[in-house]
């Protein structure tokens, strides 16, 4: 049976991030995440990682679509910059 809750320490290897990202996410409340036993360890369940991966999905999806000033493809550079 796969488990409900994952550790700060899972969080950080499927999302490959350092703790301190990791923190931001569950104490900005950007990741919900809930504190249990006597140390008051982070606990996030399964289902709100994958419902935060999928958000990121949809914002990073959303950008894309609105951002008409990003390089054309794989590699390419901005060399220049207008003003007026």
């Amino acid at each position: 049976m796969a488990s409900r809750f994952l550790t700060l320490a899972d969080v950080m290897e499927v999302l490959n991030i350092s703790a301190p990202q990791a923190y931001a996410l569950v104490r900005s409340g950007e990741l919900p995440a809930i504190q249990i036993g006597g140390r008051l360890q982070w606990r996030i369940e399964a289902t709100e990682l994958e419902e935060y991966i999928q958000r990121m999905y949809q914002q990073t999806r959303a950008r894309i679509e609105t951002d008409h000033d990003a390089p054309a493809g794989p590699g390419a550079r901005v060399t220049g910059l207008l003003v007026d």
